[in-house]
């Protein structure tokens, strides 16, 4: 597979260990390989290594502990160590009266926390890796990326398609049954398409609980092994006061990646125009800031406003700091920077956007209207937030 260069950087003082969270095929194991080329690895998608140490995660320790010292220039990385949760006790021994290093690299972190798993305390940091973004891919391609989605695998595809609805059976679907995290693989099922549908819209768990044929309570629950497992985000609404004219409780929620969101509903974009694409538009964006907030250390929240009347602005970013509407047109009229200008003339962000897909850059009244490479652009830069 072609090689792309990630913004994800681990670097790791000596003694220094992290977990590595990241949705299956973002390339967490490339990056390893890449950062960390001569330490010790121990994968347990090897079954017989998962059985071996399951039964006696003891093991480990004592297979380390037998390597030389020079064997620990690097740190030893613990692929997919959520199928093992009990070697955590044997690691936290060994940062302690070894000061070994390890990355300790998954794909949820659900199953360790409801199996009461050692999560070291405090003393592993904590980096994510998410789907490609604009700089790893260089010259973006819109409707192959809003089609293949930016898993790497499936972004450098020549059809990804069957790539899409595998990774939707196997993974979204029978993975997560398997690894017991809902024991309802056709209702979990039916919750999928639900969310497919309304991806990107206000939650409302008494609707896609009746189009799933479970209770509220469980569809709450649907949504939250999706949050822990890193396959999508809620974005919670924006409000500095309590208001009666704003929400302020209904989340929208997006899977982490705008191909596999398509892949679901079995949606392909022809034009960058209509509906489908200004969706699927919106969720890009979300993705680079979604992103860009990891990667860059900001850590700002990414939220929405909307009032009860139905004005609503995409995201906000941080306190208000910028507020950004996404609008997949390549013609944009005074009516669409409406919202903006409410939301201006409330909270005074310093930058309102309004991102499309016009070709040159312009100023109307607050807002600035910004071709989306443009913005991207600026984004990683540190010019929409730095």
């Amino acid at each position: 597979m072609q090689f792309l260069p990630r913004r994800l950087t681990i670097s790791l003082p000596r003694g220094q260990s992290t977990f590595l969270w990241g949705p299956r095929k973002t390339g967490k194991t490339s990056l390893l390989r890449q950062c960390f080329p001569k330490s010790l690895v121990y994968d347990f998608l090897d079954t017989d290594l998962v059985l071996e140490l399951s039964k006696r995660p003891a093991l480990l320790r004592e297979r380390l502990l037998a390597k030389p010292p020079e064997a620990f220039g690097q740190p030893v990385i613990l692929d997919e160590v959520q199928k093992v949760p009990m070697l955590l006790d044997e690691v936290h021994w060994l940062i302690e009266n070894r000061a070994l290093s390890f990355v300790l690299c998954g794909s949820s972190a659900r199953k360790l926390r409801r199996g009461h798993a050692n999560l070291l305390g405090g003393r592993a940091w904590r980096h994510e890796l998410f789907p490609l973004v604009s700089p790893e891919i260089g010259e973006v391609d819109l409707l192959r990326l809003l089609n293949h989605g930016a898993v790497p695998s499936h972004y450098l595809a020549t059809d990804c398609r069957r790539d899409l609805e595998a990774y939707v059976r196997d993974y979204l679907t029978e993975e997560v049954y398997a690894e017991g995290l809902t024991r309802n693989l056709p209702a979990f099922a039916r919750f999928l398409d639900a969310v497919g549908y309304t991806h990107g819209e206000l939650v409302n768990c008494a609707n896609v609980a009746r189009d799933c044929g479970v209770d509220a309570k469980t569809v709450k629950e649907y949504y939250q092994i999706l949050v822990d497992t890193l396959l999508g985000r809620r974005v919670e609404p924006f409000s500095r006061r309590a208001g009666r004219e704003v929400i302020t409780k209904a989340a929208k929620f997006y899977l982490f990646d705008v191909g596999v969101a398509g892949a679901v509903v079995k949606r392909t974009i022809e034009e960058a125009r209509g509906e489908a694409f200004g969706r699927a538009f919106e969720h890009f964006i979300l993705m680079e800031l979604t992103a860009h907030a990891s990667y860059s250390e900001l850590g700002y929240p990414i939220r929405f406003w909307r009032t009860r009347q139905g004005v609503e602005v995409d995201f906000i970013l941080g306190d208000a700091d910028v507020a950004i509407e996404v609008k997949g047109s390549a013609r944009i009229e005074n009516r669409d920077c409406r919202s903006l200008h409410a939301f201006v003339a409330e909270h005074r962000p310093r930058q309102a956007l309004l991102v499309c897909c016009e070709r040159e850059e312009r100023i109307v009244g607050a807002v600035r209207v910004i071709p989306w490479r443009v913005f991207l652009e600026q984004l990683w830069s540190g010019g929409v937030m730095g």
